[in-house]
């Protein structure tokens, strides 16, 4: 990726010893600077509309697994009990004026201080950071209907759904969620890892056990 290439070409730059010719240093990185600026600004706008297109999927999949919970909707305000989620640039202002106002720092620090890769998305539950202020069960939920969120915008905007990987997905989840789970799975190949036993709502056409190493078909319904 282009913000990926420039960052590093700036980074190196920004580690050039003490006894380098200070004046092309800084001539080369206005280049650089505004080849960031460029792919940083074009990169960020996408990923602030990859947000806002997930927003409402994402809280309907949430309600969805959720069902009646104290952060499932359950009726009430969306906007005050389900997830919410925004896009966080590290910079205000054009990214080329906050990549000036920050040189100094960045050539002290020898690093990139700003920019898409310091970027962030914020989740909020029932307006609590999800990361810090949810229990496991909804951080579990909230990741699960982010996936599924991308996978029913990935499947609307190519017009075929792809492969739906989802890693140890019962072992955080109580039956009823484990059950809502299931019933949301989308239609398309779906492969579920679990190191627990799996609710008795899954009919898998295939079950594959892991042991020390070893696969072994288990039950084959295809």
């Amino acid at each position: 990726h282009d913000v990926e290439r420039v960052l590093r070409q700036r980074s190196a730059l920004l580690r050039q010893p003490s006894g380098a010719d200070h004046g092309a240093v800084l001539r080369t990185l206005d280049v650089w600077d505004d080849r960031l600026a460029a792919a940083g600004e074009s990169l960020a706008a996408a990923r602030q509309e990859l947000t806002e297109s997930l927003v409402p999927l994402v809280s309907g999949a949430y309600r969805q697994l959720a069902g009646d919970g104290p952060f499932g909707g359950g009726g009430e305000d969306p906007a005050a009990t389900g997830v919410a989620m925004a896009y966080r640039r590290s910079w205000s202002g054009p990214l080329d004026q906050a990549l000036a106002a920050v040189r100094h720092e960045d050539l002290r620090r020898q690093a990139t201080t700003l920019g898409p890769h310091r970027d962030d998305l914020e989740i909020t539950l029932g307006g609590r950071p999800v990361r810090s202020q949810a229990s496991q069960g909804e951080q579990r939920t909230v990741a699960l209907a982010l996936r599924l969120a991308i996978h029913q915008l990935h499947t609307a905007e190519q017009g075929h759904p792809p492969v739906l990987l989802l890693d140890d997905v019962f072992s955080e989840l109580d039956a009823r969620r484990a059950a809502a789970l299931v019933a949301q799975l989308p239609t398309g190949q779906t492969l579920l890892t679990t190191a627990v036993d799996p609710p008795e709502v899954v009919s898998p056409d295939r079950v594959v056990e892991v042991a020390a190493g070893r696969l072994s078909a288990v039950g084959d319904r295809s």
